[in-house]
């Protein structure tokens, strides 16, 4: 074959040479056929030893960005990168992600990656939350990896936004008291809010509560100068705790209107659906006409007995909020759902009342945590045993190929087989010690001697040397088998997602059948065989590099 590859050069060689004394003094490194039909390019002695040598191609493998806290980002903010692929076969690369249809994540098959995630996307009530996605790189050669990257998202707080106030209508020698209306000053993240005066331009005497409770006595002066010319007042409202503010007005004129005790909910409405593990969080505002000082109480009444009175929590005298989390064993089966009212009221000290029922359905609710472990302890034990599997047919596969090494090679020593041959029935064992040879000298009956080969011996008095072979490369065909059909179980699986589809028990079934060996009496392999290893993340995953190894 290298004498080929030699000759083809050569005459490259030849057909180069004569070209190039035939054509002007251009270095050109491309012979020029006569007809123009085709290029040839001049082959080098370093050619023909690229030619002759073999090539090694790296593994192929994923790069990611190597900055410091590249995979985190902020709500609102923009994540851009290419995720770029190294090694293999071939150097045309297809890239793929799962889990597809995230809000806002684009990812096209040239790895170009970009995510802005809405402001939305964690809850109000925790810092930051954390996605997984799955990347995969294919090449033209069906050479494949992957890699499961977790995001982790922080919380971006919004500052409030103020709408147009309604104005603010006072009466002389009395205690004005105009509440701020919630449902025009609204925090998009549903912070809770407070209400910051601004020294400068406050009436004498006036004053501004957190809760957006603004108190104002005018005097004589005071009331005619207003009659004259209205107040704009200007205040903050800051958002807690992140303390953004935003600026906002309303105006003061006289009048003689006088407002009774309320209570301002935020969500507003009457009917409530959640399911259960899920938080419900209101927010409530009181007001009084005579002030935050007048309000006495406020509370509630459930006609559902488990509903806690703790859910119900004061902030301040005037602000509070109800949160609570209905367990999964709120609603007892086989209901779907239960519902119940909660009546709250607000008292002053005059012994006035205002009261708002609002209506809770909560629906029976999966335990996905649970499930999600439940899944996982399915998917790793599958692992386990296939792991477990593969450990013993590689010990089964360097047991045999030892003992067939043995055979080929022969014993030293001599024995008496217990043969029946022809008419000779009585056999008595005889070992006789002969070194130097591979011959074995078996006496029958006393009467009968022969001399045959170590492998003729195998097969006349021991196992067929043929049996060794095709029970080792049994072993080897199922090891391979095993190996493949992990590898892709591992890969399919890796995120919880995968394993909270319909197909997964269906696939573990399938797989858990391939590791049902029918030829395990065949193979003799030792039923009270126990693995060295300990069955950890890490050594799973030396045997499938895609295992997951999260912690639920």
């Amino acid at each position: 074959m290298k004498s080929s590859i030699l000759l083809i050069f050569a005459f490259f060689l030849i057909s180069t040479e004569i070209a190039a004394q035939e054509a002007p003094a251009d270095t050109s490194s491309m012979v020029v056929p006569a007809d123009n039909s085709s290029l040839a390019p001049i082959a080098t002695d370093d050619d023909i030893a690229e030619a002759a040598a073999p090539t090694e191609s790296k593994p192929l493998k994923l790069i990611f960005p190597d900055h410091q806290n590249w995979t985190s980002l902020k709500e609102g903010k923009q994540l851009q990168f290419s995720v770029k692929a190294s090694g293999g076969t071939d150097s045309t690369y297809t890239y793929r992600i799962s889990p597809e249809g995230v809000p806002g994540v684009e990812f096209d098959t040239l790895g170009r990656f970009s995510w802005t995630p809405g402001y939305d996307f964690v809850e109000r009530l925790k810092t930051d939350s954390t996605i997984q996605f799955l990347f995969e790189v294919e090449n033209q050669h069906e050479e494949r990896i992957s890699q499961v990257i977790d995001f982790n998202v922080q919380h971006l707080n919004r500052p409030p936004v103020v709408g147009e106030l309604k104005p603010f209508y006072v009466r002389y020698n009395t205690l004005n008291t105009y509440t701020i209306e919630s449902s025009v000053v609204q925090d998009a993240d549903k912070d809770p809010i407070v209400f910051i005066p601004i020294m400068d331009v406050m009436p004498e005497g006036a004053k501004l509560s957190p809760q957006g409770e603004f108190s104002w006595k005018p005097s004589l002066t005071q009331f005619n100068q207003l009659r004259e010319k209205p107040i704009l007042l200007e205040f903050y409202v800051e958002d807690q705790p992140a303390k953004a503010r935003t600026k906002g007005k309303f105006k003061i004129q006289i009048t003689q209107q006088d407002l009774p005790p309320s209570i301002q909910m935020v969500p507003s409405q009457a009917r409530f659906r959640h399911k259960e593990d899920a938080t419900i969080n209101l927010k409530f505002q009181l007001y009084d006409p005579n002030g935050e000082s007048d309000i006495s109480s406020f509370n509630m009444i459930a006609s559902n007995t488990e509903v806690p009175a703790g859910a119900l929590v004061k902030n301040t005298p005037s602000q509070y909020e109800f949160i609570w989390t209905p367990g999964y064993d709120f609603v007892k089966d086989p209901l779907d759902s239960l519902s119940f009212n909660i009546t709250f009221y607000v008292t002053d000290r005059s012994n006035k009342q205002e009261e708002r029922m609002v209506a809770f359905t909560i629906l029976n609710a999966v335990n996905e945590a649970e499930i999600d472990q439940n899944l996982y302890n399915e998917y790793r034990a599958t692992m386990v045993r296939a792991w477990d599997l593969m450990e013993q047919l590689k010990d089964a596969e360097e047991d045999l190929k030892k003992r067939y090494r043995r055979a080929k090679k022969g014993k030293k020593a001599r024995s008496l087989t217990n043969a029946s041959l022809g008419a000779a029935t009585g056999v008595t064992p005889v070992v006789v010690e002969e070194p130097g040879t591979s011959k074995k000298i078996t006496a029958i009956g006393g009467t009968a001697v022969m001399t045959i080969g170590t492998l003729e011996a195998t097969e006349v008095i021991g196992r067929s040397t043929k049996d060794l072979v095709e029970r080792l490369n049994y072993i080897i065909e199922k090891r391979n088998e095993l190996q493949t059909k992990g590898d892709i179980y591992a890969r399919k699986y890796v995120l919880k997602s995968a394993r909270r589809k319909q197909e997964f028990l269906k696939d573990n079934d399938e797989f858990v059948a391939i590791m049902n060996l029918k030829g395990l009496v065949a193979l003799e392999l030792d039923a009270g065989w126990k693995n060295k290893l300990k069955p950890t993340n890490e050594n799973i995953a030396k045997t499938f590099k895609d295992f997951s190894n999260e912690k639920n």
